[in-house]
């Protein structure tokens, strides 16, 4: 049996951080994921390989082993030793008289297809002399599914495939970029009369052309004509309740930043509860100026000079 190396199946060094593998897991699975790659059996084949990584190296009791194993085969082949040669004995599930349940999460796809040297090392359930009386949950699955900001201000329902069957489920205003949604029971069957494993959902939200969110509060530019920001007056701003007009005090310099209270984006799981919109003003210049506008201009000009 020869030894996977999942770091680098990865593409991570053994020092890699939580954060690090799961960010490097998210990229490949979205890359390699069956439905960007239908009828591809080598990136089916990669999306497994990564899964089986990830099952791993996520999973802190399952990574310590994985490490001392590595450190272990690492130590013996630099010995001058051959791969067919290693003892495999004391690491394989089956002789610590018990297996392993499969406790991390896996992007969707079919249950239980981890290689023989997965399940030669952590087990693929109980051994014989447990089996059929224990019961087991099933695999949880892990998936992402990306919401523009306009549904996550709004709420929205939305439509997942999980192993041929179609779960809808209803998203609450004001969810987060990277929040984790928990679906109970509509993972992997269970064994042995177990309940099923669970479903977890991280949002992803898309950088958005006009707005910037920092937690419940909005940052956008609001652009404002010259005579506006000298003079005074009304103007236009684009927010996601809609669009509203603002009193633009006269003398007003470009870059000052105005809070919109309560027009930022809704707290979620609270009820007519929202953060707030900073508006920060753009003064834009006039163009195409006329004979006649140039000369008032130069007017000012010299009136201001004197």
């Amino acid at each position: 049996m020869d030894f996977k190396d999942y770091y680098k199946i990865l593409g991570l060094d053994k020092n890699a951080s939580v954060d690090e593998i799961k960010k490097a897991y998210r990229k490949l699975a979205l890359k390699y994921h069956p439905d960007k790659n239908p009828n591809n059996k080598a990136a089916e084949d990669k999306f497994k390989e990564i899964n089986e990584a990830n099952e791993v190296l996520s999973d802190p009791e399952k990574k310590r082993k994985y490490d001392e194993l590595g450190s272990n085969y690492n130590q013996y082949q630099q010995q001058g030793s051959r791969e067919g040669n290693f003892d495999w004995s004391k690491w394989t599930a089956g002789n610590q008289g018990r297996g392993s349940s499969f406790s991390g999460e896996q992007a969707f796809g079919n249950e239980g297809e981890f290689s023989s040297f997965f399940e030669s090392v952590f087990g693929g359930g109980f051994n014989n002399t447990r089996r059929g009386s224990t019961k087991m949950k099933g695999q949880d699955y892990r998936a992402e599914i990306e919401v523009s900001l306009e549904d996550a201000y709004h709420g929205t329902e939305s439509r997942i495939e999980v192993n041929g069957k179609t779960l809808q489920m209803k998203l609450k205003p004001g969810i987060k970029n990277g929040q984790v949604l928990r679906i109970k029971e509509k993972g992997g069957p269970g064994r042995n009369g177990g309940p099923k494993g669970d479903i977890y959902l991280t949002l992803i939200i898309p950088e958005h052309p006009h707005f910037e969110r920092r937690e419940d509060d909005l940052y956008c530019n609001a652009p404002v004509d010259l005579y506006t920001a000298v003079l005074g007056g009304k103007q236009l701003v684009i927010t996601l309740k809609g669009n509203i007009r603002i009193d633009i005090p006269a003398g007003t310099d470009n870059g000052k930043t105005l809070r919109l209270k309560g027009m930022g984006m809704p707290k979620f799981g609270k009820v007519n509860e929202f953060g707030d919109l900073y508006a920060k003003l753009s003064i834009v210049l006039p163009k195409n100026l006329t004979e006649k506008e140039i000369k008032l201009f130069k007017e000012l000009q010299e009136l201001r000079n004197k």
